[in-house]
């Protein structure tokens, strides 16, 4: 028992620090299996542990809340550690009630005193004897839909007046699955199959991803941490993102700008379809985050990127009109596609946030505009499934921007299972189509 309550210990401390301190899930998870010395075969509780309660809070609050009913208000720790219980007692069928009520007994002990414990105890035992409400007895469609997905009721909403109440309820629901591991096979070094065997060899199971052809998919073991990642056969990417590079239709020795590049997936991609030719500029507006480029570069041996730290905003300080073949401007957003990966999202996102991203959006696009070439492309892409973000902020560039036009040729350079969803040289992905990220892209060609 002694391991599980180290487990659960830090997957409670991992949960604290999201809530109190909006830590990044993602990077969260990494410190606390080092920091807490977790086994390698614990790492999976801890990580169901944090991921899963933090992706149910709001489910998880709706059971809670008529056993909390004239009780006074408790410490936040005390309510997270019911919610991870509860979420073992409803979610996790092969951990038995009783380890979950005398690890829960046990922290509570141990963080607070007999009278919590006592508490946490007897709420737990309440709900095991009258057992759970029913979300099913909920009539209003939207509150429903926010309690069966843990989705602030206000993005519920917005997702409906965008896309429609079905397909909001599939979009809510897919981002309580787990995400697919996914990696992008450099094709300067080796091949899909190639790779696939070279990762048999090392313990790890992996088949051919299913939407982009550089890709594999990662069934069990973790590449991160294998030979072939560090002798740079391969970028751990998703699979919609790998489609952003072939949106561009690169070319060998052209000039490409990626305007907001860290940490580097897709100027990776970009420079590797140049096939060590070309240059990619590489832009970001932290100099921290521009190294986590070059870091990348370097591993996948990949000379023809070249890096600055800069605001692409400021471009027009730096770079001369038409100095690129193609431009790629993947925009800060609110993060609506990866949500699986990073659950925090939902629940500290804002409509206000929504707003000024979509001008920060704006803004970048006007700047880069003059450093393209006549008859060059301009591929915008977001990792954000809003339509004020992606759609709407293509339609604001064009009526400013004369010049530009959609690019009816990226139905061309696609996969052929992506291609009924493209229109207007633009393609928005929903998480529920393929299993992957949300993902939006825009294809611009410049008029000559």
């Amino acid at each position: 028992m002694k391991k599980l309550k180290n487990v659960r210990t830090a997957a409670l401390d991992g949960l604290l620090a999201i809530e109190k301190n909006q830590a990044y899930s993602h990077l969260l998870l990494h410190s606390l299996i080092e920091k807490n010395d977790i086994r390698p075969k614990d790492i999976g509780l801890l990580t169901e542990l944090v991921y899963g309660t933090l992706q149910r809070k709001l489910t998880l609050d709706f059971y809670l809340s008529p056993f909390l009913k004239g009780k006074k208000k408790i410490e936040d720790w005390v309510r997270l550690l019911l919610w991870m219980s509860l979420y073992q007692m409803v979610y996790l069928d092969r951990v038995p009630d009783r380890a979950v009520l005398f690890e829960a007994v046990e922290i509570a002990k141990s963080r607070g005193h007999k009278g919590i414990a006592s508490f946490v105890n007897g709420i737990l035992r309440n709900i095991q004897r009258e057992g759970l409400p029913s979300i099913e007895d909920i009539e209003d469609d939207f509150e429903r839909i926010s309690i069966q997905s843990s989705t602030p009721i206000w993005l519920v909403r917005r997702f409906a007046e965008q896309y429609g109440l079905e397909t909001a309820e599939k979009i809510c629901m897919s981002h309580l699955l787990p995400p697919n591991q996914t990696a992008r096979v450099n094709l300067n070094k080796t091949n899909v199959h190639e790779l696939i065997n070279r990762l048999k060899i090392e313990g790890i199971e992996a088949t051919a991803g299913e939407l982009a052809p550089e890709a594999i998919k990662v069934l069990k073991g973790n590449v991160a941490k294998s030979e072939s990642f560090q002798k740079g056969y391969m970028t751990i990417q998703d699979e919609s993102s790998m489609l952003v590079a072939k949106a561009l239709d690169i070319q060998e020795n052209e000039h490409v700008l990626d305007s907001c590049a860290a940490p580097g997936g897709k100027s990776t991609h970009i420079a590797e379809m140049l096939s060590n030719t070309g240059k990619v500029v590489s832009l970001d507006l932290h100099e921290h985050k521009v190294k986590l480029i070059e870091g990348q570069a370097k591993r996948l041996g990949l000379p023809n990127i070249e890096t600055k730290t800069l605001d692409s905003r400021h471009v027009a300080n730096h770079f001369p009109v038409h100095s690129f073949d193609k431009i790629l401007v993947d925009a800060p957003c609110t993060g609506f596609g990866v949500i699986r990966r990073k659950p925090e999202i939902k629940y500290t996102k804002t409509e206000r946030d929504i707003k000024a991203l979509s001008n920060i959006q704006k803004e970048i696009l006007d700047a880069v505009a003059p450093l393209l070439k006549p008859g060059g492309i301009l591929v915008y892409s977001t990792c954000t499934i809003d339509q004020e973000e992606n759609s709407e902020v293509i339609k604001s560039f064009l009526a400013k921007h004369q010049e530009f036009t959609h690019d009816e040729k990226l139905v061309d350079r696609l996969p052929k299972k992506v291609k009924d969803y493209i229109s207007f040289g633009q393609i928005q992905i929903l998480p529920h189509y393929f299993g992957t990220d949300g993902f939006y892209i825009s294809a611009l060609r410049k008029k000559v």
